[in-house]
């Protein structure tokens, strides 16, 4: 089973086989449909005609790397602030993690150190880490010990709340729904 979460076969393929595409995606699935966000990463790699490389991105001139993100159609929203943060986390998985996106998971010997690793990770707020350890426990079987209290709530069995659960566009749907509720419900209570 590999990852539906662009919804575009050889972009979920991509993420399926490539953790930096993944990583990538995720750090750009915010602002944007996450489809459009998780398809960013294949339209990177064609766009720059090889495969994604850690090292390659964070060598690269950033107003050359900006560029490539802002051609249209834009790979984001803010093309260029992304651009920056991409290869800021580009960065860190060099130096900190031999180049190899896979190795701030798969070094991991729990799910608090797995929770501390993706935090540290440029893009990763507290709950994108939460939702992205869920994600590699669900769908990627990346689970040691304790990760789905580290990646609580997100990593509950049968629940619909993040990306961690979508495995088609029904799951897709349901989680849109999730969302749309807990809009609602923070709008009823402010108003």
């Amino acid at each position: 089973m590999g990852l539906h979460l662009s919804q575009i076969d050889e972009a979920d393929e991509l993420l399926t086989n490539d953790p930096l595409a993944l990583l990538i995606g995720m750090v750009l699935d915010q602002q944007i449909p996450l489809e459009r966000a998780f398809a960013a990463p294949y339209e990177l790699s064609r766009r720059l005609g090889r495969p994604l490389y850690a090292a390659d991105l964070a060598d690269a001139d950033p107003d050359e790397l900006g560029a490539v993100f802002s051609r249209v159609p834009a790979l984001h929203r803010f093309p260029a602030s992304m651009a920056k943060r991409v290869q800021a986390m580009c960065r860190l998985v060099v130096d900190d993690y031999d180049s190899g996106a896979a190795n701030v998971w798969l070094t991991a010997t729990d799910g608090s150190e797995l929770l501390r690793r993706v935090s540290a990770l440029p893009g990763f707020g507290p709950q994108k880490a939460k939702i992205f350890v869920a994600l590699l426990g669900k769908q990627l079987g990346v689970t040691p010990p304790g990760w789905r209290e580290a990646s609580a709530p997100f990593g509950e069995d049968g629940s619909f709340r993040s990306i961690a659960d979508i495995i088609d566009t029904i799951t897709r749907d349901k989680v849109r729904e999730y969302k749309k509720a807990l809009k609602a419900a923070a709008k009823a209570s402010i108003g």
